[in-house]
């Protein structure tokens, strides 16, 4: 798809140059121009596992070695985040309004699908694809808000989003039961009573997942909701309330297996420190991180700048 797009844009426009489709777009954009352009947004929401292109997420999520999964929760997705923000700011800042709705959409069906679908899921890693789904929702909310500080809210957001998946998954990498990985959400059941710290480290996280205040992760989301509402886009701020507040509950579902859930089979105690230091480093980021936003906020302000001019 983004290849086919890339294509067509470069026969309509004549030039691969951004500066080059700026000028090819300017006025009346040639159909074929706009059908290319459809096309890269198309492969780029394949690449963020965006609404309707999620299909591949949740297997390869639940199939892959944990370590795997990790690595594609985090690093693709801020790298194809980036690129995305580039194409249609950049290259096709001049039809704004032909691609804003497309975006709009993308983020609308990716919130209430992600936080939908991860309700009745057992399996951890599945739950979590789900989770990544919603959150490039609201990473998209951004975008589409079509402004500087949509684009500033989306650095923001993606920053944080990964902060917290990087400490989630350090403490799925630790499940394990007889030396064998454990991904079933129930095999947590009473986890704070043989673990505490580790409990209470992952409650913080599933919190700033779930948008809690006063976690980093509510300011994430109230960034993106407030450029979305500031952009025009009230409509996508308030579904992007609502979805959240649908999503809170896999979350919260977690917190209650770990505290009340029906005793079981503990799990091993994890042995690795470098998965007790990423999972105690990204909760504490979680709860004092309010300090330094302010100071993150200044460094996407000036990339959302270069984005843009």
């Amino acid at each position: 798809l983004l290849l086919y797009g890339a294509s067509l844009v470069y026969g309509f426009a004549g030039t691969t140059s951004f500066a080059g489709i700026i000028t090819a777009a300017e006025g009346h954009a040639p159909l074929g121009l706009l059908l290319g352009l459809v096309f890269v947004i198309s492969g780029m929401a394949f690449k963020i596992s965006a609404v309707p292109f999620h299909m591949w997420t949740p297997d390869v999520y639940e199939g892959a070695p944990t370590p795997v999964t990790a690595f594609f929760a985090t690093a693709p997705k801020m790298a194809a985040m980036g690129l995305f923000a580039r194409v249609v700011y950049d290259a096709f800042g001049g039809i704004m309004s032909d691609w804003q709705q497309i975006v709009a959409l993308l983020s609308v069906l990716s919130m209430f699908l992600g936080a939908v679908a991860a309700i009745g899921q057992r399996d951890i890693k599945r739950l979590m694809a789900y989770s990544s789904i919603a959150h490039m929702g609201y990473a998209l909310m951004g975008l589409a808000a079509g402004t500087e500080l949509g684009v500033q809210s989306m650095l923001i957001y993606m920053a944080i989003y990964v902060t917290m998946n990087i400490g989630t998954f350090a403490f799925i990498l630790s499940m394990s039961r007889d030396g064998q990985p454990v991904t079933d959400i129930q095999g947590l059941n009473m986890y704070a009573r043989a673990n505490p710290v580790r409990a209470l480290s992952m409650l913080v996280l599933l919190f700033s997942l779930a948008g809690v205040p006063p976690f980093l992760g509510f300011f994430g989301k109230f960034y993106v909701l407030r450029a979305a509402y500031e952009g025009g886009l009230a409509w996508l701020a308030i579904a992007g309330v609502v979805a959240s507040v649908i999503g809170a509950y896999y979350y919260l579902r977690i917190v209650f297996f770990m505290y009340f859930g029906e005793e079981r089979e503990p799990l091993d105690r994890p042995q690795s420190p470098v998965l007790w230091g990423f999972l105690v480093a990204s909760a504490g980021v979680m709860t004092v991180g309010i300090v330094f936003l302010f100071g993150i906020e200044n460094v996407a302000q000036a990339a959302a700048l270069s984005l843009i001019k």
